[in-house]
């Protein structure tokens, strides 16, 4: 097993234990990620994730290349296939995207170390960044002939300004923590001591929010980036009104009448 699956609460944290590779990700490791981001979304107990890599050393330094250097089919003989088997033929980057399992529930990425290539684009695909002071970001494709497979650049473009973007993704150099706070890459740094003890507060405040409203939110943030205010809006209104007679916001309401706290049960 290459991935620790704990729960603390409402809250599940996912390491991913391979320090002998700085946690690189090879297919049965990203298949055994996939398979517990699935629980987090089946369960009604679970309402955040937390993910983050064991040691100091690295949250995770990209794709296992060691086990990538060749394919077993032609990229023709793959593409047309399922995301399981497309893996299995050479396309193992599918099993990166993390889009086509449904999570919406927050995914908190708690970055420890070197954060590179598919690393860098898997905690792209998380809701929350922080990082530990130690901890390094970078797209390096480029320096060995390749390109962020996995909608790297994509997502680094949304969640920074192009001139950062473009120099992370042009030069593949690294950029340390401080700087990734700067540019807006991560919302906050921690010494390295503290970092999880500061991702599982914020996971926390989020469970304690109502569920189904947590999970609006992250489903409109999107899909309505691409849209323009008239189309967001008539979205937004949808789910406002899927929420309106929801027992969470009759809760929310009553709680705040009567001064105490919620107690939401996701219904």
């Amino acid at each position: 097993m290459t991935i620790r699956f704990e729960t603390r609460g409402a809250v599940a944290v996912l390491t991913i234990d391979r320090p002998e590779a700085l946690n690189a990700l090879d297919v049965a490791t990203l298949r055994e990620l996939r398979a517990h981001l699935a629980d987090v979304r089946d369960r009604s107990d679970l309402r955040v994730a937390v993910l983050t890599g064991v040691g100091s050393r690295a949250f995770c330094a990209g794709a296992d290349l060691k086990g990538t250097q060749t394919s077993p089919a032609s990229y023709a003989e793959a593409v047309f296939q399922s995301t399981e088997r497309s893996a299995d033929l050479g396309l193992y980057i599918r099993l990166m995207d993390l889009t086509d399992l449904g999570l919406w529930k927050p995914l908190i990425a708690a970055v420890n170390g070197h954060c590179l290539g598919a690393g860098l684009e898997v905690a792209l695909q998380c809701d929350l960044r922080i990082a530990s002071s130690g901890a390094s970001f970078g797209l390096p494709e480029a320096k060995v002939g390749s390109i962020p497979a996995v909608s790297g650049l994509h997502r680094l473009l949304k969640a920074v300004p192009s001139a950062h973007a473009m120099r992370m993704a042009l030069t593949g150099e690294r950029i340390d923590a401080a700087e990734a706070q700067r540019i807006g890459l991560v919302s906050e740094v921690a010494e390295p001591q503290a970092l999880m003890d500061r991702a599982l507060a914020l996971a926390d405040v989020i469970a304690a929010n109502a569920p189904l409203a947590v999970q609006a939110i992250k489903k409109l943030s999107r899909q309505t980036r691409h849209l323009s205010e008239v189309d967001a809006q008539q979205l937004t209104e949808l789910y406002w009104g899927a929420l309106r007679d929801s027992d969470d916001r009759l809760e929310g309401r009553k709680a705040f009448a009567e001064k105490r706290p919620p107690v939401y049960t996701g219904r």
